[in-house]
């Protein structure tokens, strides 16, 4: 079994009022990882996210790359992993 890691990403640029929290729903649900997504009061967006790095490297990829967001920069720093947590939610 590989060992999950757990990012804590925040999301600056045009990244809310886009469908930005749901679109990551939609991703982090299609490649298996679990966590949560919210807008926080600057602008930005933060999420944990955890799983298989190969997934969360995904993840990245396929956000950054959708043409409805605009997202102009992004910071990451892994934290511990929460056993037992089962979906990705949208919080918030």
């Amino acid at each position: 079994m590989s060992q999950e890691t757990r990012w804590q990403i925040r999301f600056f640029g045009q990244v809310q009022q886009v469908g930005f929290r749901y679109t990551a729903l939609r991703i982090a649900g299609r490649l298996g990882l679990t966590g949560w997504v919210r807008n926080l009061s600057d602008g930005s967006v933060q999420t944990e996210v955890q799983g298989k790095p190969s997934e969360m490297r995904k993840f990245l990829i396929l956000l950054k790359s959708q043409p409805h967001l605009h997202i102009v920069k992004y910071t990451i720093e892994e934290i511990p992993a929460q056993p037992g947590e089962r979906k990705f939610r949208v919080s918030g």
